[in-house]
């Protein structure tokens, strides 16, 4: 009951402006239609399975353009304003993309769509970090997660049944939240760093100082190495999973699995992390992400299948709101768009990298992919213990 009251606590002294966000957010996340069913759509018109994989990848190189692109106008022209131009840019594009016939305007859609729909992610997570104070960001951040999650489970139910009506739907649907969350964003949400930095902000700008922060960088090397491993569930596991015998259902219950306990936990887990220094819970989140990919080396059987899922949702949950606050916190409030982008990119390099490589790797040695996703998860989760030392040692030099 204690923790409870605490979660509750936390919640309500959240902002008015954060709640309006998340529900931005959500009613964005609730209606991005397309992507879920683009592949159903594209092979349906008679495109076959590698076109319309292709599209998909085109989508996510949009995606990784968004994240650089999405965090530079974050800290140039402002929070709001980002969300509200990549919202609007989005709308016109899922529109023109329902339109088009020929694959190669296909393709080049697909990757506007990516471009345009994900640009908006740094500013949202920057505008977070401005409207939340610190000791409050893990929670903003787990709360920010389960709306992701909420929305994505409840869109995806809906598409299905509006693709049963109409494939078009979906674009108009799709964009027609995407205009609400800009308007939303447009009218009723203040930026209050809208792009301008402060006198002790001032200094280096741009991506350089991202860079040239080591610190960050040993963080988002860590990062790339956790979020290949992570996005094997929606890769490798599946084949892993189906090469057992299992049908595609068992493998869908085990992934709904996963988002059904980050749903319920994250948020009162919170509670206990947000009193916590962030590198350690970080690094343990890591390494239990890594030791859930090396169960699936050994598991045979449905209970320990069901046992990695356990064990790696459970890093999942200590490690992603904790490194959404981190990277927040980190930040320079006129650099915090920048290092969101960064942060973002490391996604977006991982998701494109990870089924190419993982699936690459998994014919070669199945057993021995897993472990490798173990070790790679433990190496992460190293980075970011000795990224603390590297700030220590840099504060000492600095005294």
């Amino acid at each position: 009951m204690i923790e409870r009251r605490t979660l509750r606590r936390n919640l309500r002294e959240l902002p008015p402006a954060a709640w309006l966000l998340f529900a931005g957010t959500f009613i964005n996340r609730f209606g991005s239609f397309v992507m879920t069913f683009l592949i159903l759509y594209l092979t349906r018109r008679g495109f076959s399975a590698q076109q319309a994989g292709a599209a998909v990848s085109f989508y996510g190189v949009g995606g990784v353009v968004a994240s650089i692109i999405g965090g530079e106008l974050t800290d140039r022209i402002g929070r709001t304003r980002t969300i509200t131009l990549s919202m609007f840019a989005s709308a016109i594009v899922m529109i023109a993309l329902s339109q088009v016939n020929l694959l190669p305007a296909i393709l080049v859609l697909t990757a506007l769509a990516g471009l345009t729909s994900e640009a908006y992610r740094p500013a949202s997570s920057a505008l977070l970090a401005d409207l939340v104070p610190a000791g409050q960001r893990v929670t903003a951040f787990a709360a920010l997660r389960f709306v992701l999650n909420a929305a994505f489970a409840l869109g995806a139910a809906t598409a299905g049944l509006l693709a049963q009506h109409s494939f078009f739907l979906l674009f108009v649907a799709d964009a027609a939240t995407s205009v609400v969350f800009g308007l939303l964003a447009l009218v009723a949400i203040h930026d209050v760093h809208a792009g301008r930095p402060t006198t002790e902000d001032q200094g280096p700008g741009g991506y350089r100082s991202v860079i040239t922060d080591r610190v960050f960088l040993m963080f988002l090397i860590a990062m790339l190495l956790v979020a290949f491993v992570y996005l094997q569930s929606y890769t490798t596991f599946s084949l892993q999973v189906r090469a057992l015998g299992f049908s595609a259902a068992v493998y869908g219950g085990l992934i709904a699995l996963n988002g059904l306990l980050i749903v319920l936990l994250e948020l009162p887990l919170t509670s206990w992390t947000q009193h916590r220094a962030p590198r350690p819970v970080i690094a343990a989140g890591f390494l239990l992400v890594g030791i859930g990919f090396s169960v699936v080396a050994v598991a045979h059987v449905l209970p320990l299948l069901i046992l990695a899922v356990l064990i790696w949702t459970i890093g999942e949950m200590l490690n992603s709101p904790m490194a959404g606050a981190y990277v927040a916190d980190r930040a320079p409030a006129h650099l915090r768009g920048r290092y969101q982008g960064a942060w973002g990119l490391t996604w977006g390099v991982a998701l494109i990298l990870g089924p190419v490589v993982g699936t690459s790797l998994f014919a070669w040695n199945a057993s021995g992919f897993w472990l490798i996703c173990g070790f790679l998860a433990a190496m992460g989760a190293v980075l970011v213990l000795l990224s603390g030392r590297l700030r220590e040692a840099s504060a000492r030099r600095g005294s």
